[in-house]
């Protein structure tokens, strides 16, 4: 897809999230949140300096600078101590800023740039819209806030999908995959040695994408003969 299509939906997103955080209660940002360990004000952080990473990206493959979304190796997580605890408000300013920064670099970007292969993302450019449209979508549902998979578009949720599938974890079961409106299956993980084959998980796009990235529990889903449902693989 169009890099600056994709541009249009991280905005849409992200003016979502910031129209609802500004509801919120101030005390919400010491909240536990779907993430272990992490509460609210530690996703709405981590969000911001994304944000700043992909903006590093997208200004290297414009330069021709050395692409790195972080200055060390320890920063991103530096950067999500030392924000997690600031007030609401203050997140709230942060994350509007560092998403400005990143549509103004990928305005800034000339169309050869996009085809520039970065690294960090073991892909080129084209790919850095959709990994921020993921990033904001999925950490969404991880706030806890109200904001859950059958809230995504049907278009994120397929593409999620199908991003799984086509690049899942090592250590993915396999199964084959049958979303409910999809003609052809989707097959996942490693060859399957005697037995029946590997079990074949059906229903909606959004719950399957869901399970498969760790934001549901698949209570909605069915598995032939009704066995039982496999565990995915830690995803991201």
């Amino acid at each position: 897809m169009d890099p600056l299509v994709l541009m249009t939906d991280v905005e849409e997103s992200t003016e979502a999230l910031l129209r609802d955080a500004e509801g919120w209660a101030a005390g919400v940002i010491a909240e536990p949140c779907g993430l272990p360990g992490w509460t609210v004000g530690h996703v709405l952080t981590h969000l911001a300096r994304n944000a700043d990473a992909l903006t590093n990206l997208l200004v290297a493959a414009r330069t021709g600078e050395p692409a790195a979304m972080y200055p060390t190796p320890d920063a991103r997580q530096e950067g999500i101590d030392a924000g997690c605890r600031r007030p609401l408000a203050e997140q709230i300013e942060d994350l509007r800023a560092a998403h400005e920064r990143f549509a103004d670099a990928a305005a800034a970007m000339p169309a050869p740039a996009w085809a520039v292969a970065l690294p960090p993302i073991r892909q080129s450019a084209a790919g850095v819209p959709w990994a921020r449209l993921r990033e904001v979508e999925v950490h969404r549902v991880d706030l806890a806030q109200g904001y859950t998979p059958a809230d995504w578009s049907d278009a994120f949720a397929l593409r999620l999908l199908r991003e799984i599938v086509t690049a899942p974890p090592a250590d993915a079961p396999p199964m084959v995959l049958r979303p409910l409106g999809l003609e052809h299956p989707l097959t996942i993980g490693g060859p399957v040695t005697g037995g029946d084959g590997p079990p074949v998980v059906g229903g909606p796009t959004k719950s399957l994408a869901a399970w498969l990235a760790g934001r549901a529990d698949g209570a909605d889903l069915t598995v032939s003969g009704d066995g039982e449902l496999p565990k995915p693989a830690r995803w991201k």
